[in-house]
Order: C-alpha cells, then structure tokens, then sequence
C-alpha cells in the first residue's frame, strides 16, 4: 500500500514550564524540545517509522528547519521526492508552551497564507491519500488524478476551503470543535447531542464521520448505531501532536485492512500513549508497544 501525507510541514519548539506563565512577566525555562511537527506531516513520520511506503508533499524553507524536517523523514524512510525546498520561504515555526502537569499546551504558529506548493505530479499512483487541508490545490490535483485512492481528512479548521474538500473524502476524521463549528451546535455531553451531532454531519459529509473527543474518546457509526470508543486513562505531560499520531496510526490499520474498529483502537491506544511524551516527533511509540498494549486489554 502506497501512502501519500499532504499538508503542513513545521518545526516545532517546545517550553515544557510546570505552571502557564503569567501575562506580562518573565520566566526562565530548564529545557526545550525541537523536532518537525504538522498534521499531516507526524502522521507522516509515524507511518515511515512504523514501516510503511510514504510520501510527504508539503513545504519547507531552504534553511535549517528545513533540513532537520527532511532528515527527520530520512531517518524513518519517508520519501521526500515532492517536499518542496523553496528559496523563497522561510520554514513555518510552531512555539509551543506546554504545562506538564495537566498535559495541555498553547501553540503560536506563524505561516503567511501566500506559502503554497508549486503542483506537482506523481509518478505512481496513490492507494491512500491523508490531507489536513493546508495544500488545497494540490490535494484537489491529487483527488482529481487518483479517484480510487482512499482519502482521509484530518480536519480541524473549519474554514470553508476545508469543508468543501471534506466532501470529498471517503473518511472525515475530525475534531469535536470541527463538527460543532459546521453544525452549529453548542458542546454539550449527552448521548442526544452526540447522536444529533452525527446525524448533522452526516446530512454534510458523504464519507464515513469520526469525531474525535479528546480524553472523551472518539464519536462514530457501526451497523447504523452510533458508539464511542473510549480513551485511555494516561497521565499527559504534553497533548501536542496526539491528534496527528491518531490519524497517522488511523491510515497505518486502514492500510492494513483491520475493520473500523480494530482501526480506531489502534489509533486510540496510540494517541493515548503519545501523550506521556514531550515533543511531537518524540512522542510517537514504537509499533510493538502499541500492538502489545492492545493485546492486554
């Protein structure tokens, strides 16, 4: 199975701190944890590091970031044939605060909107296609040239762009925030909301709808019932880049034809784990943990 990542590639560096800082004040840090980052770019790295054939289309600077993204994907044998290294651009950078004692983290990315990549063409044909929806153009190329490629949204901006091209994929996995900004529904924790939240993306999206919810788990439909798969109980120190292991992990057991829901316990195990870990990059486990972590529950 040949796997195409397409989106947004960053360099990510991470202020672990005990407690979020206080406007208007200085704090001196003990540490700091610099690695790639980006949606569909660590769904990328895990599925290189778990042994699978990947291409990553994005882009990068002509610069130093932008080296470390490319020996990072090097490392765990990601194709970078069509990263594009451009002259003009400076590598996009992610400054994230992370409180590790409850796990969450505030991210600060800058990324001018007229960065996009030049089209380009593959030379062979993609059996499942993975977009967050940076590069709209060139996934729209992508969708048109390959239509029995499987495609997969990570979507999490519901910018009109993004939904539109969430139509078109055969899996919509998204945030909750996602599907209470295109439904129009307020959050609530009820069986009756997450049911008329299903009910309303699906009116939406003809794909199959997953709703991730974070420490909830994640929202989807078998045999016309809709059912939660349930998180596990970790003690997080840094939430960065869970949701993009999720989906790496989600595109590794649909590569590998496990039905939907051996797919999502995989990649819920796996954003589980992902959490006990400072760093995108460094928080992806190893397969064998995973897979032996699945057969003791």
């Amino acid at each position: 199975m040949k796997i195409v990542c397409i989106g947004h590639a960053s360099y990510d560096i991470t202020f672990p701190v005990e407690e979020y800082p206080k406007e208007n004040t200085k704090n001196r840090i003990q540490k700091r944890v610099e690695c790639g980052g980006g949606p569909a770019s660590n769904a990328a790295y895990l599925l290189g590091k778990w042994g699978m054939p990947t291409w990553f289309l994005g882009i990068v600077g002509n610069d130093e970031y932008g080296e470390v993204i490319r020996e990072e994907f090097k490392e765990v044998g990601v194709n970078t044939t069509y990263l594009e290294v451009n002259n003009r651009v400076t590598t996009t950078n992610s400054m994230i605060i992370v409180n590790t004692q409850t796990g969450s983290r505030t991210t600060l990315t800058y990324r001018p909107e007229e960065i996009k990549m030049e089209p380009v063409d593959l030379d062979f044909k993609p059996d499942i296609i993975l977009t967050d929806g940076q590069e709209i153009e060139q996934t729209n190329r992508l969708f048109e040239q390959f239509p029995n490629a499987v495609r997969v949204i990570d979507a999490s901006r519901p910018t009109p762009e993004i939904i539109e091209l969430s139509k078109h994929c055969h899996f919509v996995v998204c945030s909750y925030n996602f599907a209470l900004s295109v439904t129009n529904l307020t959050k609530e924790d009820s069986n009756h909301h997450y049911q008329q939240l299903m009910d309303e993306m699906k009116k939406i999206f003809p794909g199959r709808v997953i709703v991730t919810l974070e420490e909830k788990g994640c929202l989807y439909e078998s045999d016309g019932v809709l059912k939660r798969m349930p998180s596990l109980k970790m003690k997080a120190v840094d939430t960065t880049a869970a949701g993009d292991i999720f989906h790496g992990a989600f595109v590794y057991a649909l590569a590998k034809g496990y039905r939907l829901e051996q797919t999502l316990q995989i990649a819920t195990i796996t954003g589980a784990l992902s959490v006990t870990k400072i760093g995108g990059r460094y928080s992806v486990p190893e397969l064998e943990e995973v897979m032996q972590y699945g057969k003791s529950k």
